[in-house]
Parts: C-alpha cells; structure tokens; sequence
C-alpha cells in the first residue's frame, strides 16, 4: 500500500482541516531534565507538551488506535510524543509502531523526541516505516543551551551544564545525519526562551538546513509553574514573527502548531483528547500485555519438525499462526538479532517477536527469559514437535506438560548447545 505522506496535518499547513493526528502516551520516562517542562498526568483540561491523563502499553494503545478511529476517521498519522521521551523507552515506541504498522498500514507514522537516545534505533524505525520524526534541538551552541537542561542521562551517568549540553548536541547531529540518510522526513523544534537563546534561532535555522532538515518548528516558551523557567515571559506575537522570519531565510516553517499533549487526538485546533479521556483511560485498565491479541508463535528449530534450538544458537524464527480449521500455517521466517551485544540483543528480540505471544525454544538463560515475559511474549522451553507446542500455547490445555522442568542457563554449566549468548 502507498501512503500519501501529504496527509500529515503538521507537516502540510494545507490539510489541516481534512486530516488529523493522535498522540499514544506510551513513554512515561525521560532521559532528560529541560527547565521548561513539568510533565503532570491526569489534567485533561490543560493543553501542553508532557500532559496526558494515563499511561498506554504497546497493545493497550493498538486497541485505543481502533476506538479513535470509529470516533474520528479523518485520523492519518498516529505519532509519540511521550509524555517522556520515546526512546527513553525504546520498547514501548518501537513495539507500538510495529503493532500499528501491521494492523494500520495506511496510517502516517511519526515520533517526537530530544535525540539523545534515537540513534541506535534509527534503522529499526525506517525498516518499520516512520516516515516522520521531530527532534527538539534547542541551539547548536553548548555554550547557549547549557543552560536550557538541569541534567541529562546517559545509561546510568548523569551529566550537568556545559558536558550536558554538549553530549545532548552530539547525538542529536548524529541522529539527524543518518536519518537523513534513510530518508526519514526531519522537523526541529526549537523552544524559544527569551534571554537564553533568542538570539540564536537564525543560526540554529541554516545549521539545520545544511543537515538537509525539512521543516523548522519555532516555538514560543511557555511558562510552566514549578520551572526553572517559570518566571520567564512568553514571547509575543510579534517577537514570534520576527524569528519565524529571520529562520524562513534558511528553512520552511511551522507556523500552525498547536504545541499538543502527550495524548493528543483529532485535527488540529479541534482537539477531542477530553472527550476521548474516558476512552483513553478505559483502554488503560485493560491487561497490559495481553497475549491472546497476538496472533502469531515463534519457534527455534534447525529442521522446521522439532523444536530443538537454544535461544541464543538460533539465527532465525520461525513463525506459525493458527487457521480457522485448527491447523497450523508458517508464516514466515524472521532473522534474530546477532550475537554479542548483550542486554540489548533480548530487548531488540522482543521487537523481532512483537506480534507472538509465545515463543517455543529447547533451552534458554534466565535473563532472556525474564526480559521475554516483560513484554508479554511466553517463553517456553520443551523438546519434542511443533505442532505439539503450537496445540497447547493455542488451546491452553497441556502446556505445562510441555515446560521443561529443569531450568538450565549456561551459567550453570548444565546447557546442552553451546550457550552463545544466552544472557
């Protein structure tokens, strides 16, 4: 199916009234302090980046996704935008898109992020058909935006002040760069906040225009109580104008935003997140990773006959699904992720498997198999048929039988493969 990128309302001032866009809040953390922003939940009278009144997991938003669009089905772009940062919580972004992807392919889809962590997921986010990404980038001088962050977090190291602003603007080059490169549509936002980076928005502009971004966003600050940047008048109109235009010299700009919640949902200027709030929250209550919506298994297995592969030998899945008659069909085949990047290859697995809600393997390590489970997929070890283990994991009658009884992880010395990899 060809998707008509056009349709985006925020990209395209010209469709804003035909076509509209809703917010997943399905990244609560953040991996970054700004001094603008108070991220408060349960407000759903109050219009702002960071607010939304709940939290979605990855299945809970693709059963939300279908309510908005019998309520709304002039819906073409379904987008994160936190109410953290997306990939502060790269599973949850990345699982949603998939999840969308396959069940909503003619929907536009879109991320909104501060760059610091995109960069290794970048292909992952092409390879699912995120056409569209915004990455916040507040100047292109650390000297400048030193003091626009109270901290930022790499892994478990927090940085301040000048080394803060410096890493963030690293990776946020980088990011922009190989997006780009997999022709990823690129917006900046830039957050204007006056006696801080006022006096930088024109350079920031032919900076950006130079990495080949398409569209540059400025953005008035807007005071949020309990910030750093509470007292700090928001610019006005005409001080807005005046940077829109010295930015337009160098990049088109956005200057119908709406500076939407974390759970957004409508066409522009005519948002319905309160009469949606019920519905939202309605979806939120249900089991956050429920299995039996997951239509597809996994299976580890040299032949395609047994299952009779360890999780961290295998180099490929095979995935079954089962008919209307009870039978079982292969779908496909799908490549695992390679060996030897640790923690990340299960969490980069658990992707790979984002539509199965069991996976069949001869043996596996105890950190897989806890980081499988987090994300609502069943590991199961067992020896024996496939069509064995896909008859319990559907009907639900007979799988612990199947379970092994013995856990093993090749920490134990007791594996039967040669263990590459298995955490």
């Amino acid at each position: 199916m060809t998707i008509d990128y056009n349709r985006h309302p925020c990209f395209n001032p010209k469709v804003q009234g035909q076509f509209g866009r809703v917010h997943l809040p399905v990244a609560p953390k953040c991996n970054i302090k700004c001094n603008y922003c108070n991220r408060k939940y349960d407000c759903v009278n109050e219009s702002r980046p960071g607010v939304t009144s709940t939290i979605l997991s990855p299945e809970q938003a693709l059963v939300y996704m279908g309510k908005v669009l019998e309520a709304e089905p002039r819906i073409s772009v379904a987008g994160i935008a936190g109410p953290g940062d997306p990939f502060a919580n790269p599973d949850e972004t990345l699982g949603t898109m998939q999840l969308l992807r396959k069940n909503y392919p003619e929907l536009i889809l879109c991320l909104s992020t501060n760059g610091l962590g995109l960069y290794p997921y970048i292909d992952e986010v092409a390879d699912i058909g995120v056409s569209h990404v915004t990455v916040t980038v507040n100047g292109i001088d650390p000297q400048v935006t030193k003091n626009i962050y109270g901290w930022v977090q790499d892994g478990n190291i927090s940085y301040h002040g000048l080394q803060a602003a410096e890493l963030l603007l690293a990776r946020q080059l980088k990011a922009i760069e190989k997006l780009k490169q997999r022709g990823v549509i690129v917006k900046v936002n830039f957050i204007v906040v006056p006696g801080v980076n006022d006096h930088h928005v024109e350079e920031t502009a032919r900076f950006m225009a130079g990495m080949g971004v398409d569209l540059f966003n400025c953005m008035a600050l807007l005071p949020n109580e309990g910030t750093v940047f509470a007292d700090v008048v928001e610019p006005d109109k005409e001080t807005m104008a005046r940077l829109r235009g010295a930015g337009e010299k160098h990049l088109p700009q956005m200057r119908h935003c709406k500076r939407c919640r974390a759970d957004a949902v409508g066409l522009l200027g005519a948002d319905r997140s309160g009469e949606m709030a019920g519905c939202l929250n309605a979806c939120a209550s249900m089991p956050a990773n429920p299995g039996n919506m997951r239509p597809y298994v996994a299976v580890a297995s040299m032949e395609g006959m047994l299952v009779n592969q360890h999780l961290g030998e295998t180099s490929r899945f095979m995935i079954w699904e089962q008919n209307p008659d009870q039978t079982f069909r292969l779908v496909e085949e799908r490549p695992a992720p390679i060996p030897g990047s640790g923690i990340g290859r299960w969490q980069a697995m658990t992707r790979i498997l984002y539509d199965c809600r069991a996976v069949l393997v001869s043996d596996m390590g105890e950190t897989p198999r806890q980081i499988l489970q987090k994300q609502g997929i069943e590991p199961i070890t067992m020896s024996g048929f496939i069509e064995m283990g896909l008859k319990a994991i559907y009907s639900g009658e007979g799988l612990s039988k199947l379970k092994r009884r013995e856990k093993k992880s090749c920490s134990s010395g007791h594996c039967q493969g040669t263990g590459t990899g298995c955490g």
